[in-house]
C-alpha cells in the first residue's frame, strides 16, 4: 500500500481517483498540478491541490508515491515529460492494474502503467514503463510493449509483437502476428496491420498502409 499523490485535475485523475480508491490498497491523498494549471479553491474531490514545482515540501518522496495518468497527446511525449519530472524529484510511481484486468504471474508490469478493466494479457508478454491500456484489448503472447504506449479500447495485438516507444493505438485496431512497430507507430481507428512499420508513421485502413503525414505533426 502507498499513499498517493495523482498528477492532473482532468478526466485521467478523477478516473484515476476512482480506481485507487475502490480497487486498490493505495491511498490517493491530493493532486499536483503546474502552477499554471492551480484551481482557484485548491481542492479536486475533497483532497488537496498542490504546485507541482514545490510537491516535495508538502508530500515527502521518501514517503508518499505519485501517479501520472495522462493521455496520449503528442504520441505520448507530454506524458512521459511528467513522468520523467516525477522521477527527477525522487518519487517512486506506482502501476494501477484493474482487478477485473486477465494477466499472469510471468507478465511484467512497469511503472506508472494504467490498466483498465477487461484487458486479456496473456502469458508471456512484458509491459514498460508508463503504458496506458484502456478497457478491453488483447495483448498477444511473447510479445513486448515498450515505454510511453497508449492503447485506446478493442485493440487486437496478436502474438510476438514488439511494440517500440511513442505507439498510439486507435479503437478497434488490429495487428497481426509477428508484427515489429516502430517508434512512433500511429494506427488508426479500425485499420488492420499486417506488416512492419516505419518510424513516426501514421497507418490507416484495412489493410493498413502509410499515411503522408508523420505522426509527430499530429496533436493525439
Amino acid at each position: 500500500m502507498a499513499k498517493v499523490v495523482v498528477f492532473g485535475l482532468l478526466d485521467l485523475a478523477e478516473l484515476a481517483h476512482y480506481y485507487l480508491s475502490t480497487d486498490s490498497e493505495h491511498e490517493v491523498v491530493a493532486f499536483s498540478v503546474h502552477e499554471a494549471y492551480m484551481p482557484a479553491e485548491k481542492q479536486f474531490k475533497g483532497l488537496p491541490v498542490v504546485p507541482f514545482e514545490t510537491v516535495e515540501e508538502y508530500f515527502n518522496p521518501n514517503q508518499y508515491a505519485f501517479f501520472a495518468p495522462l493521455t496520449g497527446r503528442k504520441m505520448n511525449r507530454l506524458r512521459e515529460s511528467v513522468y520523467h519530472e516525477v522521477k527527477e524529484k525522487g518519487y517512486s510511481l506506482i502501476s494501477y492494474v484493474s482487478s477485473k484486468a486477465t494477466t499472469f504471474p510471468i507478465n511484467k508490469i512497469g511503472e506508472n502503467c494504467f490498466i483498465f478493466e477487461d484487458n486479456t494479457i496473456q502469458p508471456f508478454t512484458s509491459i514498460g514503463n508508463n503504458v496506458v491500456l484502456w478497457s478491453g484489448n488483447h495483448i498477444g503472447h511473447h510479445g513486448e510493449i515498450k515505454d510511453h504506449v497508449f492503447f485506446t479500447s478493442h485493440v487486437v495485438l496478436s502474438g510476438h509483437c514488439i511494440v517500440e516507444p511513442y505507439c498510439y493505438f486507435g479503437v478497434n485496431s488490429t495487428i497481426r502476428d509477428q508484427i515489429h512497430l516502430a517508434e512512433g507507430t500511429l494506427v488508426a481507428m479500425g485499420a488492420c496491420v499486417v506488416g512492419n512499420t516505419d518510424h513516426w508513421s501514421v497507418y490507416m485502413g484495412v489493410p493498413a498502409k502509410k499515411g503522408k503525414v508523420s505522426s509527430k505533426d499530429l496533436e493525439v
